[in-house]
């Protein structure tokens, strides 16, 4: 010990010091919210009823903000016209023509109808999934009504995953 040394008060503690209480987990169904902006690359995409259903940022067909979070979901339907468009994005990113900063996380093609896609749309959908991660949604009948408050549909498990941050 060192003389002349400043020294606090001594504390003599007898028997074993309990250990501060541990903060109780969170319910294993909850989860914190992933931060990102769903980006619609055509008109009536859905940008607003993913928002809605699964959260985070709805930019509409506008880039995210400097307040926006940066990692982008780029939207569009499955139709050729909303096809078209997300290729159009997707070169965009590819060109190092969008704004900078943002992180292009995924795309999500939202049917445009119930069924199956036509083989020139499924081919089409095929080269979107060769140079990016893609998630689908299905036609939900009642999110055409405005009807949101349903679960989300169980072929989107892993979008619903990827929007919602695991602790």
């Amino acid at each position: 010990m060192r003389t002349g040394a400043r020294q606090g008060p001594e504390i003599w503690i007898r028997g074993p010091m309990a250990a501060p209480p541990a903060p109780e987990p969170a319910p294993a169904s909850l989860g914190t919210v992933r931060r990102f902006s769903w980006v619609g690359t055509h008109g009536g995409s859905g940008v607003s009823t993913l928002a809605a259903v699964y959260g985070g940022h709805d930019c509409g067909r506008d880039w995210p903000g400097p307040a926006d979070p940066p990692s982008v979901l780029l939207v569009a339907r499955t139709h050729a016209t909303g096809l078209a468009s997300v290729v159009h994005a997707l070169e965009v990113f590819r060109r190092g023509e969008a704004p900078a900063g943002l992180d292009l996380d995924s795309v999500v093609l939202v049917a445009d109808a119930p069924g199956r896609l036509p083989r020139p749309l499924a081919q089409h959908v095929r080269l979107v999934e060769s140079v990016v991660d893609v998630y689908r949604v299905p036609w939900v009948p009642a999110w055409r009504l405005g009807d949101l408050s349903g679960r989300p549909p169980r072929e989107t498990e892993a979008l619903a995953r990827l929007t919602t941050a695991v602790r």
